[in-house]
């Protein structure tokens, strides 16, 4: 049975506790589970342990600011139950405390055995998006306490480089559903860079690296609080010849990466994502990005861990990601058919609806999946497909009837994250598996298939300002009915959904 916020309600004494040396996120996830408990009159403490109080400027504005009630302890009498947040029970740096009974809500990577109460997810960019989904599980609005609602939007902007590294679109629900006091976030924010760090940024822009033929640049800082990487990097793309940048920090862990790009051709949080393959994790969006590749992965691969074997290295996977991608325009390229081979769709049950029972005709929406955000506009005819997998995708009327039929069957969604969508009017957002009928795919739908072996961004017909992205083993897919139709299906799912005909 899932873990929920009610579980932690048959206990009295209830202890909060974070990470030593607490950041944004453990204190906004602490602060929005006291407001939780109290609100079923719970005796409860928030508590952090380490060397020394919280002291860094925008942490203590944040603490003042927003009335967060959590206290800096070096004992503690056994609680019946100790909830860590944004951390692990046991690990190197959380302070040990007895307790009778230990529950866990953190993002991070198991470090050890889990107690039965936990919540962890770690694909998650902030533990603010944890206890948000939870207290939603509880309908409990966080925007009904606006110091709440600022705290977790705060936690997950600093946990995540100031959005820059967002991937989950949980994360991306919470950015845009929370309403923050926007005085205090633009002050914490502007409460972040020292004297020192402004000589870290200015150092590192001194020595930049800028490739004239691939129009990018890769610029390495001294070791700093990685929001300094994301100044670097804004400033750095302000160059007009350079259309995508790398900043990167030698830390003591591990490598953290900023990425910004200000080209269709290139999405950030997939540069980024590229270059932390195999090492860690890289995310974001569009035009801003970053993430961490790990010392110890990196050592394990044989690559030293010193500054000029990781310039190296990154070196080496820019030229790899700018050299090796091929970028095809759907609606201005002819494809050769003729490597390609024929396949025909297997019957499989999927899930369908009608875009206008979403919205008006004419309204601007984007539809936000695992996958990521699809960008259209509601049309009488357009119809939304749900996936094997649950990926979501827009189709005509016309080509729907063609290739589907309707089931009377109750419709059951496969997917991990359920798909909603974003009036860009309005910015209300609704969930789609409500609307979610079941249908049938016929088994007569054809496709021109061709396996990838090397990366290919798409711009498809539906969405010429995003590409979707292929790799190595995946498909590049073209309609037979229609040759500008042309998008990447993921090889996993390909093997699903079509069979190749004799």
């Amino acid at each position: 049975m899932a873990f929920c916020l009610k579980d932690l309600l048959e206990f009295d004494d209830i202890v909060i506790q974070c990470h030593d040396n607490p950041d944004a996120d453990a204190l906004a996830s602490g602060f929005a589970l006291k407001w939780y408990l109290d609100k079923y009159h719970k005796k409860s403490r928030f508590i952090y342990g380490g060397r020394a109080p919280i002291s860094k400027s925008n942490l203590v504005l944040m603490k003042d600011n927003l009335g967060i009630p959590v206290e800096y302890v070096t004992e503690l009498k056994p609680p019946q139950l100790l909830v860590t947040v944004d951390c692990q029970y046991g690990e190197s740096n959380v302070k040990h405390f007895d307790a009778e009974n230990i529950a866990t809500i953190d993002h991070h990577q198991i470090s050890a055995t889990l107690p039965a109460m936990s919540a962890l997810r770690s694909n998650y960019g902030s533990c603010s998006t944890i206890i948000y989904e939870l207290l939603q599980m509880e309908d409990i609005d966080i925007n009904s306490n606006v110091d709440i609602a600022t705290a977790l939007y705060y936690g997950l902007m600093t946990d995540t480089g100031g959005f820059e590294e967002i991937s989950h679109p949980s994360d991306r629900d919470l950015r845009d559903y929370a309403k923050p006091r926007m005085t205090d976030i633009v002050l914490f924010k502007n409460s972040n860079l020292s004297k020192a760090e402004l000589v870290i940024a200015g150092d590192a822009l001194k020595h930049a690296y800028y490739d004239e033929k691939l129009l990018y640049a890769i610029v390495e800082s001294k070791p700093c609080d990685p929001n300094i990487l994301g100044i670097i990097s804004d400033m750095t793309l302000e160059v007009d010849s350079i259309d995508a940048c790398l900043v990167y920090s030698v830390m003591p862990f591990g490598v953290k990466i900023s990425v910004r790009s200000c080209v269709r051709e290139i999405k950030a949080s997939e540069l980024a994502a590229f270059l932390a393959a195999g090492f860690g994790g890289g995310g974001g969006h569009l035009i801003k990005a970053g993430g961490l590749l790990k010392k110890d992965l990196l050592e394990k691969a044989g690559i030293s861990y010193d500054n000029a074997s990781i310039r190296s290295f990154l070196d080496d996977r820019l030229q790899d990601y700018f050299e090796n991608s091929e970028i095809i325009y759907a609606n201005n390229h002819n494809e050769d058919i003729s490597t390609f081979n024929r396949y025909t769709k297997k019957e499989l049950s999927l899930g369908y609806l009608r875009a206008t029972e979403l919205a008006e005709p004419g309204t601007k929406i984007m539809i936000r999946t695992f996958e990521g955000d699809i960008d259209t506009t509601i049309e009488d005819d357009i119809f939304i497909v749900i996936g094997i997998d649950g990926e979501v995708y827009p189709i005509k009327k016309e080509k729907f009837e063609e290739n589907y039929r309707l089931s009377d069957a109750k419709y059951e969604y496969p997917g991990e994250y359920a798909p909603s969508v974003i009036n860009h009017v309005s910015g209300e957002r609704v969930k789609i598996l409500p609307y979610a009928k079941s249908c049938l795919s016929k088994g007569g739908c054809g496709i021109y298939a061709k396996k990838l072996d090397h990366r290919v961004k798409v711009f498809t017909k539906w969405d010429p300002e995003k590409y979707y992205l292929g790799t190595e083993g995946d498909y590049l897919v073209i309609r037979t009915d229609d040759l500008s139709d042309m998008y990447v299906i993921a090889n996993d799912v390909f093997q699903k959904t079509y069979i190749k005909e004799q």
